[in-house]
C-alpha cells in the first residue's frame, strides 16, 4: 500500500506563527490592554519585559512550534483512502474547515491548561477569560490558515 505523507507549507507555517503576535499586539494592547492589566493589577510599565529581545523572541519560536504543531495536526486529520486502497492526506482543506478544528484544539487542550494554571496560581477570571478567548482567536485564525493555504 502506498502512502503519500503529509507534507509542510513553509509559507503557512511562518504565516500562521506570526497570527498570535499580530493579534497579541493588537489584543493585549488597544483593544483590551486596559481590561487585561487591570485583571493582573499590574500596570504597562510593569508588564515591559526585562530582556525584550529575549522575550519577543522566544514568543514567535513558541508560535512556530504551535504553528508546526497544528499543522501535523490537522494533515493528520485530513485522511482519505482513494479507490486503490492508497492512504492519503490532505482533503477537504478550507480556511472554515481548519478554522473550526483549530478552535476545537483551542477550546480542549488550551482552555483547560489556562484554567487551572489560573486557579493555582489565583488568577482573576476575568484573566483567565481574556487569555482563553485569545487563544481560541489565535488557533482559529492559524489552523484557519494552515488548512487553507496548502
Amino acid at each position: 500500500m502506498l502512502m503519500i505523507m503529509p507534507t509542510t507549507n513553509v509559507a503557512a507555517v511562518i504565516v500562521a506563527a506570526l497570527v498570535p503576535c499580530i493579534i497579541g499586539g493588537l489584543y493585549y494592547g488597544p483593544l483590551l490592554g486596559k481590561p487585561w492589566l487591570a485583571s493582573l493589577g499590574k500596570s504597562a510599565d510593569e508588564m515591559k519585559p526585562n530582556q525584550p529581545i529575549l522575550a519577543y523572541g522566544l514568543a514567535i519560536l513558541m508560535a512556530a512550534l504551535v504553528a508546526i504543531s497544528l499543522n501535523m495536526v490537522v494533515q493528520l486529520v485530513h485522511k482519505d483512502v482513494n479507490d486503490a486502497g492508497e492512504l492519503y492526506f490532505n482533503t477537504f482543506r478550507t480556511f472554515k474547515h481548519g478554522a473550526l478544528h483549530g478552535a476545537l484544539m483551542a477550546i480542549s487542550f488550551v482552555v483547560p491548561v489556562i484554567i487551572s494554571h489560573g486557579i493555582f496560581q489565583k488568577i482573576s477570571a476575568k484573566n483567565i477569560l481574556l487569555n482563553s478567548i485569545f487563544w481560541i482567536i489565535c488557533f482559529t485564525l492559524m489552523t484557519g490558515i494552515l488548512d487553507a493555504w496548502h
